[in-house]
């Protein structure tokens, strides 16, 4: 079980190196999960685990984003990439995912790009950002999500203690943790490299 401690000293060791390692490889999921939202002009956008910013230049420039991280080194990064862009429309806040500080239904679209096996409450973190979307509001996610292929789980179960150790939670199985927070795919579709992470979407109840 990871907890805050373990997440935030993983993500100080790979703020630096984050970029390189996660934007050329993740960047098709990403378009995808952006799409994916259907952001309307206007519309007020939540990205959970922003991260370094990687996302923030897919936002189309008539939505407002909100990014939060429990990371600063992680925001600092974020912040940069805000500056260098001229993103008016984005604002960044050091936030735990599991507590968002927003009142409920605050906002038009609720994202979270592999993000979702690094927290250390997945189940905490999904029902804060339905508290904050609103009904009917676009709920994607964007994850690699253990796999039911007994070959491949095997694998992701020795992989299990290193990713632990970097902040990632190879266990995760998609289906019980969405009925965990009575949501439902309303699209669910294979991306990035081999197929192998699952981006969903749900329409907030």
């Amino acid at each position: 079980m990871m907890d805050h401690e373990t997440i935030k000293r993983a993500y100080a060791i790979l703020s630096p190196v984050y970029d390189f390692l996660f934007d050329k490889v993740f960047y098709p999921g990403r378009v995808a999960a952006i799409n994916l939202l259907e952001i309307q002009p206007g519309d007020r956008v939540l990205e959970v685990g922003v991260g370094t910013g990687l996302n923030l230049p897919l936002y189309p420039r008539d939505c407002d984003v909100t990014g939060v991280d429990i990371s600063e080194g992680m925001l600092r990064k974020a912040d940069e990439r805000v500056r260098t862009y001229g993103m008016t429309n984005a604002k960044l806040m050091v936030m735990d995912a599991s507590k968002l500080e927003f009142p409920d239904n605050s906002f038009d679209r609720v994202i979270a790009t592999y993000v979702i096996s690094a927290v250390p409450d997945p189940v905490k973190t999904l029902l804060e950002m339905r508290r904050v979307c609103k009904p009917s509001g676009h709920l994607v996610i964007l994850n690699h999500f253990k796999s039911d292929n007994p070959i491949i789980g095997m694998f992701e179960k020795l992989l299990a203690p290193v990713c632990t150790k970097i902040g990632f939670d190879t266990e995760l199985k998609l289906m019980p943790l969405l009925e965990r927070v009575a949501l439902a795919p309303e699209q669910l579709h294979r991306v990035n490299l081999m197929n192998g992470w699952r981006l969903v979407r749900c329409i907030n109840p």
